[in-house]
């Protein structure tokens, strides 16, 4: 029996029969035809790296937003392109987020997705070895007012135990659609709550390593996050509410609406990222000397902050051509430039602007 008061050390692993009603079948529907439109439309990019570079940074900045873990999207781009000793806090924490996805992703390559691999993953995200929770105390409420919503499982050996079933229901024998597993593992993970902290970033995470290791998306592109920050008070409800009344199927449904929303979102940000770059091109080759050279053009995509070594290194350029080359597309008003530390920083805020902004 739950109590918000005590340890809800009874928790158990999401009943299956009652995880795929009608509602739920029709959605899931829904759902995967828009990942699959979304993964075939990756797959087609020339280069998908334009893509997962822009993704993979906003979902970082949206799921650490969601733990008041705020910075700009301005930020985060420049310190993914160029180490910045006066980078904040705030957006170093977010920037390890990528990185644990990409660690995730490829600890995906030697096992099966498992407690390790989310220990990985948190352990990348706080930037320290996690383990599992052995301390009491956790609770989710106000820790101010130190009111209670919610006090996780407590104990090692509790803990452990509640992580090998949400093992056993990710890689279960039926018959369940991914997107089902997904959405109640994600519930499942949140409410063991394993970690002293990062539960949250490292739980969607590993929705993405799901979906991945099920085959539904190739390339970590669903930028699931912002359909969750957009709606978090929505969230955390839901969730709580599966625990209260077993209300699986509004949480399934509200996961598996996100799923549809985002990927339909990504493919109108794919389009207006391609229309961007198209016109990029036809500049380059009308007023530049830089001419439709495709390599500059994709590098400028890939990072919108980018500096003269780089486009040494991609278009294979002595250093005055490639200096030539940048300080034409600024004389254009193409880009922008900034002096950080010893870098010179040339910034396409055209690119910016589109994914600092809804779709």
């Amino acid at each position: 029996m739950w109590t918000p008061t005590a340890p809800y050390n009874e928790l158990s692993e999401p009943p299956i029969a009652e995880l795929e009603s009608r509602a739920i079948l029709k959605a899931t529907t829904e759902a995967r035809a828009g990942l699959a439109a979304l993964d075939q439309a990756v797959h087609r990019l020339p280069n998908p790296s334009i893509l997962l570079n822009a993704v993979t940074l906003l979902e970082a900045q949206a799921s650490s937003e969601i733990e008041n873990i705020v910075t700009t999207t301005d930020e985060l781009f420049q310190l993914a392109s160029v180490e910045n000793t006066r980078a904040n806090p705030a957006t170093r924490e977010t920037l390890r987020y990528r990185t644990a996805l990409y660690a995730g992703i490829d600890a995906l390559n030697s096992r099966p997705l498992s407690t390790i691999t989310a220990k990985q993953v948190c352990s990348s995200v706080s930037g320290r070895d996690m383990r599992i929770r052995d301390l009491p105390g956790t609770f989710i409420g106000d820790p101010v007012a130190h009111t209670v919503r919610y006090i996780p499982p407590d104990g090692p050996g509790v803990i452990a135990d509640k992580l090998d079933g949400w093992e056993r229901f990710i890689h279960g024998d039926h018959d369940l659609d991914p997107l089902v597993v997904m959405s109640a593992a994600h519930y499942h993970f949140e409410a063991i709550h394993p970690f002293p902290d990062g539960n949250g970033r490292t739980g969607r995470i590993l929705n993405i390593l799901m979906l991945i290791e099920s085959e539904l998306l190739r390339e970590p592109v669903l930028y699931l996050s912002r359909y969750i920050i957009e709606n978090k008070n929505v969230y955390y409800r839901l969730l709580l509410e599966v625990t209260k009344n077993s209300a699986w199927e509004e949480w399934i449904l509200f996961m598996l609406e996100g799923v549809r929303q985002t990927a339909s979102l990504t493919l109108s940000l794919i389009d207006t990222i391609h229309a961007l770059q198209e016109d990029f091109r036809t500049e380059m080759r009308a007023k530049t000397a830089v001419g439709a050279n495709s390599d500059v053009l994709d590098l400028l995509f890939e990072r919108p902050y980018c500096r003269i070594v780089d486009v040494i290194e991609r278009g294979e350029v002595s250093r005055p051509t490639a200096s030539k080359w940048l300080n034409d597309l600024v004389s254009q008003s193409m880009l922008d430039t900034v002096k950080v530390g010893r870098d010179r920083l040339f910034i396409n805020t055209r690119l910016l602007k589109v994914l600092s902004q809804p779709v």
